[in-house]
């Protein structure tokens, strides 16, 4: 088991969407119970997952994973809300953790690949930070060291961990991971993904 914690952000109310994007179903699987797979089938621990709006519809879809579930009554306030809960919850489970992994439930093309690739960097170089790039975005999946987790307790409003990414990326590790720019927030997202598989 390495010292590198996942922390996935599942709490948002899926606004554009019109229904929980958490749920969506690709290839007979909900987003979120996919992404959350996927996370766990790296040796990472503990395996965080934030929710908050649509609790009630979100929670029965991954209770039989092995997963730290925490409930963000302060949704509303922003992603950061999310990422600090999400912290201090991969915190209170391993206290000798670190870094973490920073993920979003709505990337259809994440891969166990993908996070392999970023513990190995971690595990030999010792980056501050790991991001993903696509097309001319720096964001998600993310890896920070500890040595960043204050500056992610101190953030505010919806704009998630950018600030600290942005913050360090002299710093960073850069990969690679153009399917990344394909999420998932509007309807017509999920209907041309889902023609794309065809």
């Amino acid at each position: 088991m390495n010292k590198i914690g996942i922390i996935i952000l599942a709490a948002g109310e899926s606004k554009r969407m019109g229904s929980p994007k958490q749920l969506l179903q690709i290839e007979g699987k909900s987003l979120i119970h996919r992404t959350a797979e996927i996370a766990l089938a790296t040796d990472c621990y503990p395996v965080v997952m934030v929710i908050g709006a649509n609790k009630p519809q979100i929670a029965p879809e991954i209770v039989d994973l092995p997963l730290t579930i925490i409930d963000n009554p302060m949704w509303h306030e922003g992603m950061s809300s999310s990422v600090k809960m999400g912290l201090a919850g991969v915190y209170m489970t391993y206290k000798e953790i670190e870094a973490v992994i920073i993920l979003v439930c709505d990337q259809p093309y994440l891969s166990v690949s993908l996070l392999e690739r970023m513990i190995e960097i971690y595990t030999t170089k010792k980056p501050r930070l790991i991001a993903c790039k696509y097309g001319e975005q720096l964001g998600v999946p993310a890896l920070f060291d500890r040595t960043l987790f204050e500056e992610l307790l101190n953030l505010k409003g919806d704009k998630g961990a950018k600030p600290v990414l942005m913050n360090h990326l002299d710093e960073a590790h850069i990969l690679q991971f153009e399917a990344g720019s394909i999420d998932l927030d509007t309807p017509d997202e999920y209907q041309a993904f889902l023609d794309g598989l065809r």
